[in-house]
């Protein structure tokens, strides 16, 4: 039985919600975190997704690089995160013969000689690591002031070479990419990690993919993307852990349905009503912390919704399950190649007509996309199967919302289609020869689509980041007044505050948003 009043509730018990929670109640505060799902953890869970198997998949969300080491070491998390020994590895076709770009984590000759192989030269392989030189600089600068009040970007601008911050802040990404790459198998696994969950050209000038691409290369000032030993759902069950032993209390399948602030200043309380299926429930706190949309909020706030500003997500991930890993036509080793982020029909050129295609209505084809086996880094998530199985996990980009709209089931079993499409063409084992199939005889084959992720996760649009991402540093004419303002959480009422991937310094698997919010109500008590 929860009682009535409470210094904080968070709503949402998302990992950002669970990480807010656990600063707070180690801060001595009584915190009480009201979940809707039966569960913790929102997208960063592990599921057994196919029957008469016990391997467990992280279902979303399923890397990690945004969570900063200090947040991990503040709350004594028990976690593993685990490199992969390959960055990436990108099939190809060159004068007829199967080939492909091998990009090592820790870079070395391997390296320079499959750019030489794929490119005639050393130029391509110079520019790429001039590029990257100057990226990481850009990470180093941003990376330490995540956790730290808002600071603007003229600050972090003054630390890093002029001509990076002009590529990636200043004009649409897509313009660097080709001034300084000549190939466009390179060009196009450059401009990748700008489109992750984000549905725009490589020329947009809106920025959104830029604002994509640096947030996907500044984790821990390295932007290494690592695997959470356990699957995602050892993320979530070390910050519940965290939370529960600091004194907070989790309430699942509470529902919430209303967020009402007393009064418009500072310390008036805050009213939240709940449901749990059986009865209305209300609480007061002195702050509320929310870990959901900022569209979402607004309803919860009281305001009608408004589908002109509802976020649309764009991305399709499929999960498998294997009896081994497939052949590639190019010869390389499938452990090697599949260790990383393997890219398919990813040239910039793909991208642009992919991205075309999708703008105009059309299910892109070919559709691009990339795959993951965890299970080569992490076996400890397959369980009691047969040697040889391993999991596979396909991220496809440039299929927003509206593609689905009119016929979900339809399109989304068209998507897996071109999707495996995608896969096979650079397979010497079609998928279909390798994919395990369930006891009633269904191959092991989950996709999940926009429409899927908000059904499930209440996440609008089915956005990943419940919106588009904001440079995570202060606009020049912010207003930094506020506790809130400085850690870039506020809202328009002083007791509720952001605390998810919607806040100014949000998106993927970070605990950014939770950390933030923590702060800000600790500095302002």
């Amino acid at each position: 039985m929860t009682r009535g009043t409470y210094d904080a509730v968070v709503v949402g018990a998302g990992h950002n919600g669970l990480t807010a929670a656990a600063y707070l109640a180690r801060a001595g505060l009584s915190v009480l975190v009201l979940e809707r799902l039966d569960r913790v953890g929102g997208a960063a869970v592990s599921a057994q997704a196919f029957p008469g198997f016990s391997t467990r998949l992280s279902r979303y969300s399923y890397l990690v690089s945004l969570l900063p080491d200090q947040v991990v070491a503040d709350l004594g998390l028990d976690l593993r995160l685990v490199s992969r020994p390959t960055a990436s590895y990108s099939p190809t076709v060159r004068g007829g013969r199967p080939t492909g770009l091998l990009v090592e984590r820790e870079e070395g000759e391997a390296t320079r000689a499959s750019f030489r192989e794929l490119t005639g030269g050393d130029e391509e392989y110079d520019a790429w690591r001039a590029f990257y030189d100057g990226v990481a600089g850009l990470a180093r600068a941003v990376a330490p002031t995540l956790t730290r009040p808002l600071v603007t970007g003229a600050a972090i601008r003054a630390q890093v070479d002029p001509q990076i911050w002009r590529d990636v802040v200043e004009q649409p990404i897509g313009v660097a990419i080709g001034r300084r790459f000549r190939d466009d198998l390179v060009r196009g696994v450059v401009g990748t990690d700008a489109l992750i969950g984000t549905f725009a050209s490589l020329h947009d000038r809106s920025l959104v993919q830029n604002r994509c691409f640096l947030y996907h290369l500044i984790g821990n000032g390295t932007g290494e993307w690592r695997v959470p030993v356990g699957g995602m759902g050892a993320v979530t069950d070390a910050l519940a852990r965290a939370a529960t032993e600091a004194g907070a209390e989790i309430v699942t399948g509470a529902g919430v349905s209303a967020i009402r602030p007393t009064g418009d200043a500072a310390g008036d309380p805050v009213e939240v009503h709940w449901h749990d299926g059986g009865r209305e429930h209300t609480v007061e706190a002195s702050y509320v912390l929310a870990n959901v949309a900022p569209w979402v909020l607004r309803i919860l706030l009281g305001e009608d919704e408004d589908p002109a500003t509802k976020p649309e997500g764009a991305q399709l991930k499929i999960n498998l399950l294997l009896s081994r890993l497939p052949r590639l036509r190019s010869g390389i080793d499938p452990e090697v190649a599949f260790a990383g982020t393997l890219h398919l029909a990813e040239t910039a050129a793909d991208l642009e007509v992919a991205w075309a295609a999708a703008h105009r209505g059309e299910l892109p084809d070919p559709l691009p996309g990339e795959v993951y086996c965890h299970s080569l880094t992490d076996p400890s998530i397959l369980g009691d199967v047969p040697a040889g199985t391993h999991t596979l996990t396909y991220f496809g980009l440039h299929t927003p919302a509206r593609l689905f709209a009119a016929d979900p089931d339809g399109v989304r079993e068209e998507a897996v289609r071109r999707a495996i499409a995608s896969l096979d063409a650079v397979l010497e084992d079609p998928i279909d020869s390798v994919v395990l199939r369930a006891p009633d005889g269904t191959p092991c084959i989950e996709a999940r689509i926009p429409q899927d992720v908000e059904a499930d996760l209440a996440m609008p649009g089915g956005h990943i980041f419940h919106g588009d991402l904001d440079w995570p540093w202060a606009p020049a004419r912010a207003r930094l007044e506020s506790p809130a303002e400085r850690w870039g959480v506020q809202t328009g009422h002083p007791g509720v505050l952001l605390c998810g991937s919607g806040a100014r310094r949000g998106g993927a698997v970070s605990g950014l948003g939770g950390h933030n919010a923590a702060q800000a109500v600790l500095e302002a008590r």
